[in-house]
C-alpha cells in the first residue's frame, strides 16, 4: 500500500470516528434532555396529585354538602323542614317523643324488647308518638349508615305511617340491625333487602326509586339537625321526652316493665 493511500484511510478512519463520536454525544444529549423532562413530569404529576387530594380533603363530603340544599319532606309529617313526626290517634292526651340513631345498638336493644309494646300504646291510643332520628354515630368513623338508613326511613314514611313503623322494626331487628362498628346501612341494596320484609314497602317502585336517588337525603340532615339542636338535654339514643322533660333522668328504658313504670308516671303528672 502507497504512503497516500495509508494517509487517505486514516484520514478517512478518523473522520468516521469523529461523526460516530457527535452521533452519540447527540443520543447522549436528548437522553439526558427525555430524563429531565420526565423528571419534570413526575413533579408536576406528584405536585397535582397532591393538589388534587388537598381539594378532594377539603371538599364538603355528600352529606355535608346537603345542610343549605332544598328539603323535599315526606309525606305524613309537619313542622319546618317536615322534620316533625307523630304517629297516634288524635284523642292521644300526651306525646311521648323518642330519640334513635338507626345504628345505634342500644336503641336495636330498646326496639327488640319494647318496640312492641310501643307499638300497641299507640294503636291504643295511650299516647302519640314522635319519632327524632339523629346520625350521630357516623361521626365516630366517617360512616353514612345513620343518615343513609334515615333518609330511607323517610321514604318509608312518604308511604305511610305505618310502612314507617313496620320498616323501623325491621331495621332494628336481630336479623337486620348490624353491629355498630359495621356500617352495612350505609348500601341502599342491604336497605332495600330489609325493606322487602314490609309488605307495604316490597315491589314499591315510588320507596325504591326514592332510596337509590336519595330524595329524603336533604330531609335526613334536617331531622338530623333537630336532634343535634334539641333543647331537652338529649345527648344520646335512645332518648324518652314527655311534656319537655327527660324520663327516667335520661337512662334508656330497656324493658317492658321499666318503660311501661316511666311512662304510665309520666302520662299522670
Amino acid at each position: 500500500m502507497s504512503k497516500r493511500n495509508s494517509q487517505a484511510a486514516k484520514t478517512a478512519a478518523r473522520e468516521k470516528l469523529r461523526l460516530e463520536r457527535e452521533r452519540q454525544a447527540k443520543r447522549d444529549k436528548v437522553k439526558r434532555q427525555a430524563i429531565v423532562a420526565g423528571s419534570i413530569v413526575a413533579v408536576l404529576a406528584i405536585a397535582g396529585g397532591v393538589g388534587y387530594a388537598v381539594v378532594q380533603n377539603n371538599k364538603p363530603s355528600y352529606w355535608a354538602g346537603l345542610k343549605d340544599a332544598k328539603v323535599v319532606a315526606p309525606a305524613n309529617t309537619t313542622g319546618t323542614k317536615g322534620t316533625t313526626v307523630v304517629i297516634g290517634k288524635s284523642t292521644a292526651k300526651k306525646t311521648l317523643k323518642v330519640y334513635e340513631d338507626p345504628r345505634c345498638p342500644v336503641c336495636a336493644q330498646f326496639e327488640q324488647t319494647v318496640g312492641s309494646t310501643v307499638k300497641k300504646d299507640i294503636d291504643d291510643g295511650k299516647f302519640k308518638f314522635q319519632y327524632v332520628g339523629a346520625t350521630f354515630i357516623d361521626n365516630k368513623d366517617n360512616g353514612q349508615g345513620s343518615k343513609n338508613a334515615l333518609s330511607a326511613l323517610g321514604a318509608a314514611l312518604n308511604v305511610s305511617s305505618e310502612a314507617f313503623l313496620e320498616y323501623k322494626t325491621a331495621l332494628y331487628s336481630t336479623k337486620w340491625h348490624p353491629d355498630e362498628t359495621t356500617d352495612k346501612f350505609k348500601d341502599d341494596a342491604y336497605l332495600l333487602k330489609v325493606a322487602d320484609t314490609v309488605p307495604a314497602l316490597k315491589g314499591n317502585t315510588a320507596f325504591q326509586n326514592a332510596v337509590k336517588k336519595g330524595t329524603y337525603d336533604a330531609w335526613a340532615m334536617a331531622m338530623s339537625k333537630t336532634f343535634d339542636d334539641n333543647k331537652e338535654g338529649v345527648t344520646g339514643t335512645p332518648g324518652f321526652v314527655m311534656d319537655g322533660k327527660q324520663l327516667n333522668g335520661g337512662t334508656p328504658l330497656l324493658t317492658v316493665a321499666d318503660f311501661d313504670k316511666v311512662v304510665d308516671a309520666a302520662l299522670k303528672g
